[in-house]
């Protein structure tokens, strides 16, 4: 699957529920340059569907965003979605990196949910167990090859070359950056569907998660709770917010319930973090994808969990002309996966 490992000039592509983004980048200094973009929307029953006549579309779709993007190079990175992918961080006996490659092969039996005669794994040694003596962690990932291979397969037969393969949360983690204190991050992109979760400590990601609740389920509670209709809910959502003052509260009071059964699974990521890494506190959260853009959504979740919460910018360290900010001021906060995917070329 090479997960871990970037190569050569590439762009990153994405394939979202909703719309496909691609993004390349080129390393300036301590930061990037924004060369070529891509965003084009696409109905997610075609994204949701197995069927020969959506992958085509699809691919249309992808050739659409690469087009209008000027970008040049066959060679890409692609994401892979949380819901197709298991990431997990586990701790064997501290070995050299040799030992490792030779015993890891043996031991990923017991770590993913599927048959490893029927999945892609790949694995990163993160270093020295922060909890568990005479241990070092290894974060692991898996796909199901039958995924795999389609995605492969789709991309490539649109005339690129897949040089690798990488799990949205991880990719949202390079994006959104390494902590700047001592304590951990909880980051957070909510999409279409669902929500990736990871709380960074150092520079790595320690615990990788997803929550099956995204705009689409926020704007379902509002469609049945206010009555209207669901692009109507959309805009309620995004205007207003959890603004108790704006609409009369209308909005807060329909999102109560859902936003509060979220909340709880973040609160429970946080003390499942704090209760592996005793010495360890989760300092601050960041908020990317459709979270960014509810009013009043880092407050609500800050008020929930106790820590602090900012809305994160996955564009931090790069330059974006004045013309492109313009053109991607509706879009840019859904860009989190690509961009990290695009920054793969910087380790």
């Amino acid at each position: 699957m090479n997960v871990f490992k970037g190569m050569g000039d590439f762009f990153a592509l994405d394939v979202g529920t909703n719309a496909i983004r691609v993004v390349q980048l080129k390393k300036s200094g301590a930061g990037w340059v924004l060369e070529h973009y891509g965003y084009a929307p696409i109905d997610s029953k075609l994204t949701g569907s197995d069927s020969e006549e959506s992958r085509r579309k699809v691919g249309e779709v992808i050739m659409t965003a690469v087009g209008q993007s000027g970008i040049k190079t066959k060679n890409v990175v692609i994401g892979l979605p949380s819901n197709k992918t298991f990431t997990t961080i586990i701790d064997v006996p501290m070995a050299s990196e040799a030992e490792l490659k030779a015993t890891m092969k043996y031991q990923i039996d017991q770590y993913i949910p599927m048959s490893v005669d029927e999945a892609k794994v790949d694995w990163a040694l993160l270093g020295t167990s922060a909890h568990a003596a005479n241990q070092q962690e290894v974060l692991l990932s898996s796909v199901a090859k039958q995924y795999s291979e389609e995605r492969l397969e789709l991309v490539e037969a649109l005339g690129f070359n897949v040089i690798a393969a990488e799990p949205d949360p991880i990719a949202m983690v390079r994006a959104l950056g390494a902590p700047t204190t001592d304590g951990a991050v909880l980051q957070l992109d909510m999409g279409e569907n669902s929500t990736d979760i990871a709380i960074v400590y150092g520079d790595a990601p320690r615990l990788i998660r997803t929550i099956p609740t995204g705009i689409s389920s926020l704007v379902k509670a509002t469609t049945s709770n206010l009555n209207v209709q669901e692009d109507q809910a959309r805009q309620f959502i995004l205007k207003f917010g959890l603004a108790p003052d704006r609409l009369e509260g209308q909005v807060l009071r329909a999102l109560e319930g859902t936003l509060d059964n979220f909340a709880a699974e973040i609160t429970k990521s946080i003390k499942f973090f704090e209760t592996r890494y005793p010495s360890v506190t989760v300092t601050n959260a960041l908020i990317a994808g459709f979270a960014s853009s509810i009013p009043q959504f880092d407050q609500y979740l800050a008020g929930k969990t106790g820590k602090s919460v900012q809305v994160a910018n996955p564009w931090q360290s790069i330059q974006v002309s004045d013309n492109d900010q313009r053109q991607l001021a509706a879009v840019g906060m859904e860009f989190a996966t690509a961009i990290g995917l695009a920054k793969r070329g910087s380790e």
